[in-house]
């Protein structure tokens, strides 16, 4: 009985071991798994140079081939950064991006800490729906949306424009001009619709600077970029059609 006992305390010595040797060797992967992305992540960018900014890397599906994040844009590469895969990478079975699903999460905002007060809000219908909009006045894609916006199948939307004048050297003028009208709103409509400007000068204090210092950082590269409040992006001009099937799912 004695000996079956002794046994019994050796085996557990050597199962309480094991365990721990397992547990240790757990706790070490994710380090181990950092490092070596760290590493990639250095030779990328020395292979990019300064000219590109790499925030991020992941591993892919591929084996050897990892998801380089610039920001505005995925790249694929190999663990040296001495080869470069640009374009989608696609699901056979499923045929969808998961270059795009991932730019699409990577490029998520939080809607809530948006900064609305230095936005045009325009409220149709009870407003339930939120969208936010970076727009220049200058941008033909953006007087398109905000045509599709008057359609009446979009309805029940609450719109906050971010006037973000980078496409031509009066955008920000005609932007301080708008801003400063007596009716912001008013002053939008009539130049995005019927090419109007308001008579006055923008003269008074305006939060275009913060304006353009929010788009950088969020990687805004283009007008319109539109905002969803679950944080998705849908870059381009809607049609209305498209605009009210979006908003309709809830997406």
């Amino acid at each position: 009985m004695f000996e079956r006992n002794r046994t019994y305390t050796r085996v557990a010595h050597v199962f309480g071991a094991l365990f721990l040797s397992c547990a240790a060797l757990a706790a070490t992967v994710p380090a181990h798994a950092d490092a070596t992305l760290d590493r990639v992540k250095a030779a990328v960018q020395k292979s990019l140079g300064a000219d590109a900014q790499v925030k991020a890397v992941e591993k892919t599906p591929l084996p050897g081939i990892y998801e380089i994040d610039l920001g505005t844009q995925i790249v694929y590469s190999d663990a040296q950064g001495h080869y470069m895969l640009v374009g989608d990478l696609v699901d056979a079975h499923t045929r969808h991006s998961l270059t795009q699903a991932r730019l699409a999460e990577l490029n998520k905002i939080d809607f809530n800490t948006l900064p609305l007060n230095d936005a045009i809000k325009y409220v149709k219908g009870d407003g339930s729906r939120k969208i936010a909009v970076f727009a220049d006045p200058n941008c033909p894609y953006c007087k398109r949306f905000e045509e599709a916006l008057k359609s009446s199948s979009v309805t029940n939307v609450t719109v906050y424009t971010f006037l973000f004048p980078v496409l031509a050297p009066d955008s920000a003028t005609k932007s301080k001009a708008i801003w400063c009208a007596p009716d912001r709103l008013k002053a939008w409509h009539a130049w995005m619709l019927d090419q109007q400007l308001p008579a006055q000068a923008g003269n008074c204090s305006t939060p275009l600077e913060q304006n353009l210092a929010l788009g950088r950082r969020l990687n805004v590269t283009g007008t319109p970029t539109i905002f969803l409040t679950d944080g998705r992006r849908l870059p381009g001009a809607l049609t209305a059609t498209q605009l009210a099937q979006v908003l309709g799912t809830g997406k």
